[in-house]
């Protein structure tokens, strides 16, 4: 049994084994070097599970000597192994960050519970990705969701404890729906694991059972991932949590719930029966739409920046939502796309946000005036990424845009790809609005904060700069991220895992690479 074999299961045993390690440090240093040397290796496994599926293979392992469907076992293909890297990545950087990032946001005695939380929202968020278990994923899920709601209330306002109950509310039943969903699998099918649910389920004898199961997974996986109109929870999550946490949040915990809903609606209930018997498309589409134009407008209107990136969030998802709903080989592509890039972008906004936070001490919009003289450097970062968020070409979002706008062409919804342009202009309403404040007014009051040059710490420009440069690589050899979106789709549309269903269950402990 080699060391390579284990890599699936060291996924979720670093940051699980790093949480408690936190607590017993109690030393806010610590539990950095900590969280960070955890998810370091976190990116490095996941660098090796994506070479490891890069040509289609499968990774099946089993855990605990029982074989899959009796035991629960971690399945990863190249669309979930990219996926883990995209999270296990951004939590590094962010965490790198967080270095003077958390240390105005969270009191110093708090700091080893702040690492703590993080490292198991992590481990949630890995866990749903790898995981093949239907029961597991809700576990994961409700791990990462209790640590989320102790990040969000650690925030320096008090209005943070009182977003963190709403998302507590709001979450707690969107868990109840998914585990209501999956209970009502179970009983149609006897089984939990994914591979068997994919293969049982058109033989359900109860196909009454199957289809209210499909009903309460698609609500709870809506409202997790913030799709319009069950958002309701994200705008105050993003805006009262500390900034660290939102730039984690914001380019992980809702692109993990829209891999799971790909996993369940494709993978488990397969495309004809997601998107034919139950048109779960003309469902999605329209509060898509509606999402990502309203949602755009309400940002442009907004007075505090996070709460402005916090709707455009929303927005970009109704893009990912929409290419979803495409269910065609380019669309699937540039939602896939849209989930890396917009990842990579909206971290770096919230972490360009937060060194402004760090030196003014707010982010409210109409006060930013000066900030490009101060702070030229954390400005040009958010010019970069806030073109990233447009569209422009040769930045990430541009790749992500230009591919959903040909997909919608593709399929003649003209009037759909015409909303995404009216969109991304609106986009360079909000977007525009902030740079032209903080480069061509003047500040409101000459303050200390606000006078003199005040860049914000090297150990928050590297880390904001470093992801930039990377999604900006990414907007100028997009063909790397579109080849594997292109290898998902193309395995998502299959519909059901029939190539894994034919393979032989890993051994116990270990792991087996099937064609």
């Amino acid at each position: 049994m080699t060391f390579s074999e284990q890599l699936p299961a060291l996924q979720i045993v670093i940051p699980l084994l790093g949480a408690p390690l936190c607590v017993l440090l109690r030393h806010a240093r610590g539990a950095w070097l900590v969280t960070l040397v955890c998810n370091i290796a976190c990116t490095l496994v996941a660098l090796a599970l994506v070479a490891a599926t890069r040509d289609g293979e499968i990774i099946r392992y089993a855990l605990g000597g029982w074989a899959a469907p009796t035991g629960i076992e971690y399945y990863i293909d190249i669309v979930n192994a990219t996926v883990l890297l995209v999270v296990s990545f951004i939590s590094s950087v962010v965490c790198l960050y967080a270095w003077n990032g958390a240390e105005k946001e969270v009191p110093l005695d708090r700091h080893y519970l702040f690492y703590t939380g993080w490292l198991l929202c992590v481990t949630g968020l890995l866990g749903i990705v790898i995981t093949g278990d239907a029961f597991n994923a809700f576990v994961f899920l409700e791990i990462s969701s209790l640590a989320t709601y102790l990040l969000i209330s650690l925030g320096r306002e008090r209005n943070a404890l009182t977003a963190a109950f709403r998302y507590l509310v709001m979450g707690s039943i969107g868990a109840s729906f998914i585990l209501i969903g999956v209970g009502f699998l179970y009983a149609a099918t006897g089984t939990l694991n994914m591979v068997d649910l994919s293969e049982r389920i058109p033989q359900a004898e109860s196909t009454r059972t199957v289809l209210i199961a499909f009903t309460f997974l698609a609500i709870g996986l809506m409202i997790k991932a913030a799709i319009f109109p069950l958002h309701a929870w994200l705008a105050n999550a993003y805006h009262y949590a500390p900034v660290t946490v939102t730039a984690l949040l914001s380019g992980t915990a809702t692109k993990v719930s829209l891999y799971l809903l790909l996993r369940f609606f494709f993978n488990i209930f397969g495309t004809e029966y997601s998107f034919g018997q139950m048109l779960l498309n003309y469902i999605l589409l329209p509060g898509a739409i509606v999402g990502f134009v309203v949602m755009s407008a309400v940002a442009i209107f907004q007075t505090d920046l996070r709460r402005m990136l916090a709707y455009s969030s929303v927005a970009q998802i109704g893009y990912i939502v929409a290419a979803i709903c495409l269910v065609t080989p380019l669309g699937i592509s540039a939602g896939i796309v849209h989930i890396i890039n917009h990842a990579m972008i909206k971290a770096a906004l919230f972490m360009a946000t937060g060194c402004i936070i760090y030196r003014l001490g707010h982010a409210h919009i109409q006060s930013l005036g000066g900030v490009a003289k101060s702070m030229p450097v954390t400005t040009a970062a958010f010019i970069v990424a806030g073109l990233s968020l447009i569209g422009v070409p040769l930045t990430a979002g541009f790749v992500s845009k230009f591919n959903l706008i040909a997909a919608m062409l593709e399929k003649g919804w003209w009037i759909a790809a015409a909303l995404i342009l009216m969109s991304s202009l609106m986009a360079t309403i909000y977007i525009g609005r902030v740079v032209e404040i903080m480069i061509f007014r003047k500040p409101r009051l000459a303050t200390p904060e606000s006078s003199g040059t005040r860049e914000a710490p090297l150990m928050m420009l590297l880390p904001l700069w470093g992801l930039i440069a990377i999604s900006i690589f990414f907007g100028v050899f997009g063909s790397e991220t579109l080849s594997i979106a292109a290898s998902g789709a193309e395995r998502l549309l299959d519909g059901r895992l029939i190539e894994a269903v034919t393979a032989t269950a890993a051994q116990a402990g270990s792991m087996e690479v099937s064609q």
